[in-house]
């Protein structure tokens, strides 16, 4: 199969309400948004990239040039039997993970429509549904961290992630878990504190927490792996695992108990497989985090959670927890039991809303294969 034509859509969609972590506050989505199309089938796939270098080095300034001057003319010139080519088309591009990933992520979707099987199935996934919980963004004191928390347990969420920074780990934390002594509770202090820290970080293991993400910095896992001997809680590595060597690395050098994988920071679908499969043969569980995705990303993610050893909740919440109009016309809808159900149509599953995609472009680039 040869690629004929690329979209891409750098798009601006409010967020339900402000999300902040210890390292930066987001209003909306500046998502990069992907069609591809070949032989009259369409994939649709996305970048969750922000405004800023905040998470990881990319933005969507960097992720549409990389995109429209460098792996898009790349893919329209490949050949691809399977969508597991695309990670060799890009090989010779250095990082720009989440650039590459949204392509990669609607050439999956295409290849699964042209199969006419669900993305899910194509992957290997052998659940229904997926578990899911919520990650609670920084507030503005104990009162408003209960009153949120209250708020998504209404909701039906039976998982909680605080995020924490220096100033704000220990009291809300305490908070949460006397409040809720039977949560499912976790941490996530996005790179934040050093491993000079551990003493401290050593206080968050008296609230029986399924982990603590990523305290450290987040290209480590050198420190990681230290401070894992020092805490009870178990680590997980997050931003640090960026390639399956990444992987490799943190589960040789026993740095996490856990890891979370997200496909949009690995690069892709293909390379997240293989980063789950070799947990699995690890005996180190995985669960699927979140980027704030818009509906196109979130299909992709519940079909990736679907495979058997995501044994944790995502933080793959319903649309309406990030957006009060997505850009599909199915979003996702929370379960009784605090899942997430598997679409089993063909591709990843989202009805894309073009006149509302189109209403949230600010910018669109389009190319095409020569001939």
């Amino acid at each position: 199969m040869k690629i004929e034509r690329i979209e891409l859509r750098r798009i601006h969609m409010p967020y339900v309400r402000p999300f902040e972590t210890s390292g930066w506050r987001h209003d909306g989505s500046d998502a990069v948004i992907v069609r591809v199309d070949a032989d009259g089938v369409t994939g649709w796939g996305e970048s969750p990239v922000s405004d800023g270098p905040w998470y990881n080095e990319e933005t969507f300034h960097t992720a549409l040039i990389v995109q429209k001057e460098f792996l898009g003319p790349m893919l329209l010139e490949a050949e691809l039997a399977a969508p597991e080519d695309v990670r060799e088309v890009f090989k010779r591009v250095r990082a720009n993970r989440m650039a590459k990933a949204g392509l990669e992520f609607a050439v999956w979707d295409l290849f699964a429509h042209a199969q006419d099987v669900s993305l899910a199935n194509l992957l290997g996934g052998t659940r229904e549904e997926v578990a899911v919980g919520v990650s609670v963004p920084i507030q503005a004191d104990t009162d408003a961290l209960l009153e949120t928390v209250e708020g998504y347990l209404q909701d039906g969420y039976q998982r909680v992630k605080l995020k924490i920074k220096p100033g704000w780990d220990v009291e809300p934390t305490q908070a949460v878990r006397e409040r809720w002594p039977g949560l499912l509770l976790q941490v996530d202090g996005n790179s934040i504190y050093h491993l000079e820290d551990a003493d401290h970080l050593r206080q968050l293991d008296q609230f029986d927490l399924l982990l603590n993400e990523q305290p450290l910095d987040h290209d480590d896992i050198f420190d990681h792996a230290k401070l894992a001997k020092l805490i009870e809680t178990p680590v997980c590595l997050d931003e640090s695992i960026v390639s399956t060597d990444h992987a490799r690395w943190a589960l040789e050098l026993n740095a996490c108990g856990v890891i979370n994988i997200k496909p949009s920071r690995i690069g892709g679908l293909a390379d997240s497989v293989a980063v789950h499969d070799m947990c699995q043969a690890a005996d180190i569980p995985v669960w699927h985090g979140g980027m704030l995705e818009t509906g196109i990303g979130r299909a992709i993610s519940v079909a990736l959670a679907s495979l058997p050893n995501f044994t944790l909740p995502g933080d793959i919440s319903a649309n309406d927890r990030y957006f009060e109009r997505d850009i599909v016309t199915n979003p996702f809808a929370l379960n009784s039991n605090s899942t997430l159900t598997v679409p089993n149509g063909p591709g990843h599953g989202a009805l894309i809303d073009e006149a509302y995609l189109d209403a949230v472009t600010v910018e669109k680039v389009c190319l095409r294969r020569d001939g």
